[in-house]
């Protein structure tokens, strides 16, 4: 291909890409507050979750935060982040009706399966606390990325005022692993686990979940595992089960 071609050809795949970004942004109402970002091609290829579900995902967060936007007061700050169809609800509100509220709407998206609900009824966030919030997810991202033992990719990293949340589909050993990770970093009051949990078999494409073949974990494939609460680690589990609440050490 002439090089003029490999240009138009470029220049053609990136204003296909922003014009396919705007459609959704227009579709899905631009959001005050998003947790995600748009799936590329590379993530999609190494995500444990479907290529489906990342999309949910995204449009679980954009058609959330428009939600939770359509219901706002000046004492409503919260942030929604979607992973495998399950939702974490972090931030403030200034009443718990606002609380449930938040979750109710959330709730009523399409494709969640669950939401969970850390919105605390207080003062809203400071910008140094936010600020903080933003540098304890990097390190904590940039440790697990750091280890050989573990893949950083299967855990997304949320951070509220000091409690560091972790989402994903990981075995039990990877997600004990990823807990002893971020609470070993400074500045971390404590660590939230909410991870699906699939064995080694399932990532091995050896058993079945719901009636379908899992699939390796460098695969797209992986299935929708009923979500299992981790074990506490010095901690204790609500009483509804999900989420587990591990003090940093």
């Amino acid at each position: 291909m002439r090089p003029s071609a490999t240009v138009a050809v470029r220049r053609f795949t990136i204003m296909l890409t922003a014009g396919a970004a705007l459609t959704l942004a227009l579709g899905g109402c631009v959001p005050l507050v998003v947790g995600g970002a748009a799936v590329g091609a590379g993530m999609v290829a190494t995500d444990r979750r479907s290529s489906g579900a990342q999309l949910d995902d995204t449009n679980i967060e954009l058609r959330g935060a428009a939600r939770i936007r359509d219901i706002a007061n000046d004492n409503m700050n919260v942030t929604v982040v979607s992973y495998n169809r399950k939702v974490l609800l972090t931030g403030t509100v200034g009443s718990d009706a606002d609380r449930r509220r938040a979750e109710e709407v959330v709730g009523q998206v399409d494709n969640v399966r669950g939401v969970y609900n850390e919105i605390v009824v207080g003062p809203g966030s400071t910008i140094m606390d936010r600020s903080n919030d933003t540098y304890i997810t990097s390190k904590v991202k940039a440790q697990l990325v750091s280890q050989s033992d573990i893949f950083a990719n299967n855990f997304k990293v949320v951070t509220e005022r000091g409690v560091v949340y972790l989402l994903g589909i990981a075995t039990r050993a990877e997600a004990d692993r990823a807990s002893e990770i971020a609470r070993g970093v400074d500045g971390v009051q404590k660590v939230v686990r909410m991870v699906e949990i699939v064995s080694a078999a399932d990532l091995a494409g050896g058993a079945t979940t719901g009636g379908t073949s899992a699939a390796p974990s460098s695969s797209s494939n992986v299935p929708l595992p009923p979500m299992q609460p981790l074990p506490p680690a010095g901690g204790t589990a609500p009483a509804g089960g999900g989420a587990v609440t591990s003090p940093v050490r």
